[in-house]
């Protein structure tokens, strides 16, 4: 059994608008502390072997300038490979840029962040966050399972359980609220992309906030 609520808490979204080659573009950014020191979270990333058993299976040419492929989502390639604390790749298409970042916390502790940036036209508006940032804290709360020993033998499974997508709910609700804050999406888009967000990350359980109104 996971903590669900303290691990919707332990991580910080922020949604705002990013250039984007040569035009505007729209963003997510997660941050997440983990209890391991940066050397272990930034081979828990990187290495196959241990990425499998978090995250997916990963191939490829795993170098700057090299092709990879998760198994059964999305490819793309290394555009900076800086360890421990840099690896930025594109994802699923040229223009889609994931970078990952990572700094000491101390000798024992990792303060991490995720940025996941595309085009305007690609995102619609900030409503887009919607599409990806749940996707992403799922893979977050993962990789902090995993560095402190708790990882199950399946993460795919995991994240299909009722309880995976317990979490998943209320992380579109965290996500719809980080997008409001945002200013990015009208209220008619934000609607529109929580029920397609809805109906991928948590297809099984009820959509609605509980009666307390929490997420």
């Amino acid at each position: 059994m996971i903590d669900i609520i303290d691990q919707i808490n332990a991580i910080n979204r922020e949604v705002g608008s990013r250039s984007a080659g040569d035009g505007e573009g729209i963003g997510v950014l997660l941050r997440r502390r983990y209890d391991a020191p940066i050397q272990d979270v930034w081979e828990a990333l990187t290495d196959p072997d241990r990425m499998k058993r978090w995250f997916l299976p990963v191939s490829g040419d795993l170098r700057a300038g090299g092709d990879f492929q998760l198994e059964g989502n999305a490819g793309g390639r290394i555009l900076r490979c800086e360890p421990p604390r840099l690896l930025k790749v594109t994802f699923g298409a040229e223009t889609s840029l994931v970078e990952l970042r990572l700094s000491p916390d101390g000798e024992d502790a990792t303060t991490f962040e995720l940025e996941h940036t595309v085009p305007l036209e690609m995102a619609g508006s900030g409503a887009g966050a919607l599409y990806v940032g749940p996707g992403w804290d799922g893979a977050l709360m993962s990789l902090g399972l995993f560095v402190v020993g708790e990882a199950g033998d399946d993460p795919v499974a995991a994240a299909n359980s009722p309880e995976g997508q317990e979490f998943s709910r209320q992380s579109v609700h965290a996500w719809i609220a980080a997008v409001e804050a945002s200013g990015t999406a009208d209220a008619a888009e934000i609607a529109a992309a929580a029920e397609v967000s809805l109906a991928q990350f948590a297809p099984d359980v009820d959509s609605a906030p509980d009666e307390k109104g929490n997420a």
